[in-house]
């Protein structure tokens, strides 16, 4: 048995930050063994288009499973190489991510 949903990760007013997360709670049928994932959900927010949700380099990842709880979505800033000075800027506002556990 598992549970899917989406969630917001909120980097802050600008210029925001550059990592963030958001702790998924009440799922009291997780297991402290059960795999979390979580990617981005391109949707509109009050800050962001679909389009930016999937052009921004935003790495999302879940874990921290706390057995009858639930789990943390971790969202990090990670300029690629392309950024100016290999450092690129930090994010703000809200994104969308959808999450899974098993």
């Amino acid at each position: 048995m598992g549970a899917q949903g989406t969630a917001s990760l909120d980097f802050g007013a600008f210029p925001g930050s550059s990592d963030t997360s958001v702790v998924i709670t009440g799922q009291a049928a997780i297991l402290s063994g059960s795999l979390a994932e979580a990617w981005i959900f391109p949707a509109v927010t009050a800050d962001h288009t679909a389009d930016e949700h999937l052009v921004e380099e935003l790495k999302v990842m879940a874990g921290n499973v706390v057995a009858g709880v639930g789990f943390t979505i971790y969202g990090l800033h990670e300029p690629s190489v392309n950024s100016v000075d290999g450092v690129g800027t930090r994010l703000y506002g809200i994104f969308n991510v959808g999450w899974v556990w098993n």
